[in-house]
């Protein structure tokens, strides 16, 4: 079955972590060996792995932030460095897309043309080199390198297409995870534009002040594109039931992530093992999503694999991005019926793309990609 996920940070790797993505997971772990730093040579994703896991889409990031606190190759002293490295990261996107190792969606009818050549491979004999490219749909986490909202309009037009507007931290728009802080006055700006521009506002990462401001503020479509529950792992960078029932109200998906750090209680960064945690414990995630909408039309996977960490902090089932495939597996084995299984490993993702995506927009010119 073929998979969209919800978060992935493709360019982040590839730029800030130098790692080249045509190249198969074993060969990039191998480039590795001798790199110091968390999560070397344990990467789990890259571009062979997600074909051959069938991931024929995922919404994937441009990540920078500018909160005051700098920190390498993530938090910048201005927002002009933020914006420099976000707008490279999309600029990255495009010349994989002019290199034909993936495809950049932009509007419905890109989306419908992807997901019909993908449903077609899906169901014939043949390599995973044979799949079509995977898809991405470009999204902000941290809205930091919007150097204001004015702006909104030029990334809209460079491809963005959901935004998240928070990270770690007090953030230039909104109070992020470990915050207390609400959304600032250029943050109830941003929204207001987002909103006339038709983005999908993504709710994590946002303080709880924050959450519910943005929630009542933005008429929108909001996600939650990479959140498991804090109900189950306590904590403020995972929503709580009532945050979760405030997005399915308004028909919107939650991703489950695979940090482990997300998946059990007490871990600790850096120390915790993931021996004996599996990816059973994702799905008790979108489970719990699933009992309190009382569907699985709200639930999806928004697996962060490679989000600044690795095998090391993954479920121990878990090697590549490629396991994705499990999730399905396991709703099944859990008495999910085919059905419910294909909504939470795309259709839930593809409704509210369908929704949020322009019909059809020019192609753009040859030389801006």
């Amino acid at each position: 079955m073929y998979v969209v996920d919800g978060h992935l940070d493709l360019a982040w790797n590839a730029l800030q972590w130098e790692r080249d993505l045509r190249l198969s997971v074993q060969t990039i772990r191998a480039r590795e060996a001798a790199t110091p730093g968390k999560g070397r040579a344990l990467g789990t994703v890259a571009l062979p792995e997600m074909r051959e896991g069938k991931v024929a889409l995922c919404l994937a990031t441009v990540l920078a932030r500018s909160t005051g606190t700098p920190s390498p190759h993530l938090d910048y002293p201005s927002a002009e460095q933020a914006h420099g490295v976000a707008t490279g990261q999309l600029a990255y996107y495009r010349a994989l897309e002019r290199s034909g190792h993936l495809r950049v969606i932009r509007d419905r009818e890109a989306l419908e043309a992807h997901v019909a050549e993908w449903k077609a491979a899906d169901g014939a004999d043949g390599t995973a080199s044979e799949l079509p490219p995977p898809g991405v749909v470009i999204s902000m986490e941290s809205a930091d390198p919007i150097l204001d909202p004015s702006q909104l309009e030029d990334w809209w037009e460079a491809g963005l297409r959901t935004i998240g507007v928070s990270h770690y931290g007090p953030g230039r728009y909104a109070g992020g995870t470990g915050t207390d802080d609400g959304l600032t006055p250029q943050g109830r700006e941003l929204l207001s534009e987002m909103q006339q521009l038709s983005f999908v506002l993504d709710l994590t990462h946002f303080s709880d002040p924050s959450f519910w401001q943005a929630l009542d503020l933005y008429e929108g479509l909001v996600i939650a594109s990479h959140n498991n529950c804090r109900t189950l792992v306590p904590h403020q960078r995972q929503i709580s039931d009532d945050q979760l029932r405030a997005i399915i109200r308004r028909d919107g998906v939650i991703g489950a992530a695979f940090d482990a750090w997300m998946l059990r209680p007490g871990w600790i960064r850096d120390v915790s093992s993931p021996e004996g945690l599996g990816i059973g414990a994702v799905v008790d995630h979108i489970e719990h999503v699933c009992q309190l909408a009382g569907d699985s039309l709200h639930a999806a996977i928004g697996s962060d694999l490679d989000g600044g960490f690795g095998r090391e902090q993954v479920p121990a089932d878990l090697d590549t991005i490629a396991d994705l495939q499990k999730v399905g597996e396991l709703l099944a084995a859990r008495g999910y019926s085919g059905e419910d299984v294909a909504n939470v490993m795309h259709d839930n993702w593809l409704r509210v793309l369908r929704r949020a995506l322009p019909q059809r927009l020019p192609a753009p010119h040859k030389d801006s990609r």
